[in-house]
């Protein structure tokens, strides 16, 4: 696919930092907690992942978790929005995950949030998410039936999982928890003709949000659906990709980079256990990223320039965004 050059006034709304996005610091900070996962879903890279050479079987550390919560306690205040616990494999798996969560919540000053697939998520283990006071557990479903969830999610088993989440929702409004629940769904071939069924079931029984994502690449690591992607939208002028200017991510080795969707390391910036997420944030590197995004040139930056999911980014004021709704649960405090 040929990229056509994009004339961006840099001075202008348009694209740069505005709203919610900090050029002293990120509106978002990513923490890719482990790379092991119970699942081998269909529209994930983490089945070949875990044969390639990229996987190591890595989980982060509390030092390093904890050196970057002291960070935003230090500069993220009025600029960062969330701390989103993730991960290229189930978050869950991390046996240090609920001390790093602790610490978040206890120490950052800003939202803490999970995503996890809710597979492991048993009366003991949502006692103690709901008591460390995490702000919104999101979790992964992609399904209404057991039969879609099983060939979408492999190795799952709907029925577990959803009596998992009904529990949470269940204890999550008793007592004073103040934890949001959220439920997501990739729409994708395999689930499109449930979506509707999926959002009505959540929300009559007590979910805060019903995300709807749209299926992406994994920044290209997906080959079948990145030549869709690169098909259904072959006559659009590229913009910037959001994430340059909104988000920085900590994966499990301790490194930085700057992309979430990043299977192949082609986003590592730094090690973190010698630089601070404040100096990478403001270095040359993420200054001529940027400028690669805006003047459409990545002769340097291969790894962005190979990517089709650009298109699905959503800058501010286009559109409900996961930003959106963490600021809308903040409003409602």
């Amino acid at each position: 696919m040929t990229n056509q050059v994009l004339i961006v006034d840099k001075h202008s709304n348009q694209y740069g930092f505005y709203g919610r996005l900090k050029a002293e610091f990120p509106s978002q900070i990513i923490v890719d907690v482990t790379e092991i996962c119970n699942l081998a879903c269909i529209h994930c890279p983490h089945p070949e992942f875990k044969k390639s050479p990229y996987y190591s079987s890595q989980s982060l550390n509390l030092e390093l978790n904890a050196k970057m919560v002291d960070e935003v306690a230090k500069y993220g205040q009025g600029k960062t929005q969330y701390i989103r616990y993730t991960s290229n494999g189930e978050p869950l798996t991390n046996r240090q995950i609920y001390e790093m969560l602790e610490y978040a919540c206890g120490n950052s000053g800003v939202a803490v949030t999970l995503t996890t697939n809710g597979t492991l998520m048993n009366e003991k283990r949502i006692e103690k998410l709901l008591n460390i006071g995490v702000d919104i557990i999101d979790i992964s479903l992609d399904a209404f039936v057991p039969e879609t969830y099983s060939k979408i999610r492999v190795n799952g088993n709907l029925n577990i999982t959803k009596s998992n989440v009904l529990k949470l929702l269940q204890r999550s409004k008793q007592s004073s928890f103040k934890t949001k629940v959220v439920v997501s769904y990739v729409e994708q071939p395999q689930n499109i003709y449930e979506t509707k069924d999926f959002e009505t079931f959540w929300k009559n029984n007590g979910a805060d949000y019903v995300v709807i994502r749209r299926l992406h690449s994994a920044a290209g690591a997906i080959e079948n659906i990145a030549e869709k992607i690169q098909e259904e939208h072959k006559s659009k002028v590229r913009f910037p990709c959001l994430y340059p200017w909104e988000r920085i991510l900590l994966n499990p080795a301790g490194y930085l980079a700057f992309c979430p969707t990043d299977w192949v390391h082609g986003s590592v910036i730094a090690d973190y256990r010698t630089t601070t997420i404040y100096e990478t944030w403001q270095s040359e590197f993420y200054q001529k990223l940027r400028e690669a995004h805006l003047c459409n040139n990545f002769g340097n930056h291969s790894f962005c320039g190979n990517c089709p999911d650009w298109v699905h980014t959503r800058w501010p004021g286009e559109g409900r965004s996961y930003a959106d709704m963490v600021e809308q649960f903040k409003e409602q405090e």
